[in-house]
């Protein structure tokens, strides 16, 4: 499963959640214009990204995708980071990791976070054909599409400040976890290593954020994006600014108010480590067995599924959700 699975969260105690972080915290109320969403924009950013190969850490493919995201954010105005760093994987491998970010208004001190992993799982351990289990993954949606998101958003972004400052963190090394049939030690932590390096070493010292929202696999064909439960945990208060943003813009056949189930994924990471609330996008599908589209974590996780509504359904409501934050 990716980074575990889904499942409910009787073992976290709802009615004590929150009550501190909801001082203050006011749903979107009214909707401020907010720069177009280009979906075929978001949609090459996709396509540029695959088109250099699966991105697996320690490879050129891997390399030149990173020199690529860089000069994409720098283009768009952003003042950019490259955090390198090795990370040691489950199996004792030294990955050569680059968590790239990028901040718009950096002298602002309400921050805003976004957050993608852009790397790309080496093994396709789900794939129904064995003999692709050693394969790497083209990861045009479980990656590739949070990143095609993001950077439209800082495009638009560059050329139209919102109030708020805004960093893009693009995080590395997140699906190297262990390989289905791994029999070895192994825990939850070898997924997201980017983001724990990030979260224990931020960009900027003493850095923060009003709050965080991760997108993971958000560009599948009428994906929907239940309320993730680990979300509703950590910043229900966010979870609510998101879905009811996306009900205002008539998305709520995409953002399903719904609880949803649980997954460990990189927001677990901000939210324990950074003490940023922050809140999980991703597609859950409750009649698969693994909770994702049945691409997930195979050889075909290519651009064929990749929706262009769907990626205007997702960047509409961020762009409004960050324009109207004050």
């Amino acid at each position: 499963m990716k980074k575990i699975f889904f499942f409910l969260l009787a073992i976290l105690p709802f009615a004590a959640c929150n009550n501190a972080t909801q001082k203050n915290k006011k749903l979107v109320e009214a909707i401020v214009n907010a720069p177009d969403f280009s979906a075929d924009s978001a949609y090459k950013y996709i396509q540029q990204q695959v088109d250099f190969g699966p991105r697996v850490p320690n490879t050129k493919a891997h390399d030149d995708c990173a020199n690529f995201l860089s000069a994409e954010l720098k283009r768009h105005g952003a003042q950019v980071v490259e955090q390198k760093a090795d990370l040691t994987a489950f199996d004792g491998t030294v990955l050569k990791s680059t968590n790239i970010i990028g901040s718009f208004n950096p002298e602002k001190e309400i921050r805003v976070l976004f957050l993608s992993h852009w790397d790309s799982r080496p093994w396709a351990d789900h794939d129904p054909d064995p003999k692709n289990h050693k394969k790497p993954v083209m990861a045009a949606n479980d990656g590739a599409s949070g990143v095609g998101v993001l950077l439209e958003m800082a495009r638009q972004i560059g050329k139209n400040n919102p109030t708020v400052g805004v960093d893009m963190l693009f995080v590395d090394s997140e699906d190297y976890g262990a390989p289905e049939n791994f029999r070895g030690e192994n825990t939850e932590d070898s997924w997201c290593l980017g983001t724990q390096y990030w979260a224990k070493h931020p960009h900027v010292a003493g850095y923060t954020a009003r709050y965080g929202i991760l997108l993971d696999m958000v560009g599948a064909p009428q994906a929907k994006f239940y309320r993730e439960q680990a979300s509703e945990y950590y910043a229900a208060w966010v979870v609510d600014k998101v879905w009811s943003q996306a009900q205002n813009l008539g998305l709520g056949n995409y953002f399903i108010n719904q609880k949803g189930g649980a997954i460990t994924d990189d927001h677990i990471y901000v939210n324990q480590i950074s003490g940023i609330p922050c809140v999980d996008i991703i597609h859950y599908d409750p009649n698969s067995n693994s909770g994702f589209g049945a691409y997930w974590h195979t050889i075909n996780d290519t651009m064929d599924n990749v929706d262009k509504n769907t990626l205007k359904a997702v960047g509409t409501t961020l762009m409004h959700v960050v324009y109207n934050e004050k």
